[in-house]
C-alpha cells in the first residue's frame, strides 16, 4: 500500500464532508432551542386584594386577605414585605413587584406598592420604624 492510496482511502468524499458539516450545523442550532420554563416566585397578589388593604386593619385581617408575607423579618415585626418575581421563558424581562405593609400596635399605618406611579411614592412619608422597634 502506497502513501497516496492510504490518503485517498482515509479522506472522506466531498459529499460525506458536506453531509457531516450539515448534520453538525443542525445539531448546534437545535442545542440553542432549549425550552426554558417560566420562573414564578413569591406572593402573587391580585390588584383587587391589594386595594382592599386599608389603614387600621389588623395583622390578622391582612394575613387573611393576602396570605403569609414572603419576607417576614423576625427583627422588624412592624413591616411585612410581599415580594413577587416572574420570568417568562428565556428572553423576556423579569417582572418584579413589591408590596410592603407597615404596622404600629398591630394595625396598618401605611402601605407601599411598586406598581403605582412615582408621584404617589414621592407624596408618602419615608418609612420609619415604630418607637419600640428603634430601641
Amino acid at each position: 500500500m502506497t502513501c497516496s492510496s492510504w490518503v485517498t482511502q482515509r479522506l472522506p468524499s466531498p459529499v460525506k464532508l458536506v453531509a457531516s458539516l450539515l448534520i453538525l450545523a443542525v445539531l448546534a442550532a437545535a442545542g440553542g432551542c432549549v425550552h426554558r420554563i417560566d420562573i414564578q416566585q413569591g406572593n402573587f397578589l391580585e390588584a383587587k386584594d391589594v386595594d382592599r388593604v386599608a389603614v387600621g386593619m389588623t395583622k390578622v385581617q391582612v394575613r387573611a386577605l393576602l396570605g403569609t408575607p414572603m419576607v417576614a423579618d423576625p427583627f422588624e415585626t412592624w413591616r411585612w414585605d410581599y415580594v413577587y418575581y416572574f420570568k417568562k421563558g428565556r428572553w423576556k424581562k423579569p417582572a418584579h413587584r413589591l408590596f410592603t405593609v407597615y404596622f404600629e400596635d398591630d394595625k396598618v399605618v401605611r402601605v407601599d406598592r411598586s406598581d403605582k406611579p412615582d408621584e404617589q411614592k414621592a407624596n408618602s412619608p419615608a418609612p420609619t420604624a415604630p418607637a419600640e422597634a428603634q430601641t
